[in-house]
């Protein structure tokens, strides 16, 4: 029986974030969102200020920015999103 021919996989926590927002910045543009759209189900308060009572990520938030001192996700899934919109530009 051959087995794969490729090492293992090595697990880089910071590339799967990169690739998972990479994912969800192409399927929000499969769905048809838009920058503002994408914005508000990152962070709601992003959008409408930080009075705003409702959260969609919460937890997630807090934890990120706990750990990284940011909001990772929703900045690497909105770069992510900016160079789809620049690829789709060209």
């Amino acid at each position: 029986m051959e087995g794969c021919p490729l090492p293992p996989f090595k697990w880089d926590e910071a590339r799967r974030a990169v690739l998972k927002a990479e994912l969800d910045a192409l399927y929000a543009r499969l769905y048809g969102l838009t920058t503002e759209e994408l914005r508000y189900i990152l962070d709601p308060q992003d959008v409408y200020g930080p009075d705003f009572p409702g959260e969609t990520f919460r937890v997630l938030k807090e934890k990120e920015i706990r750990q990284f001192g940011e909001y990772r996700t929703k900045r690497l899934v909105l770069e992510a999103w900016d160079k789809l919109q620049e690829q789709s530009a060209q």
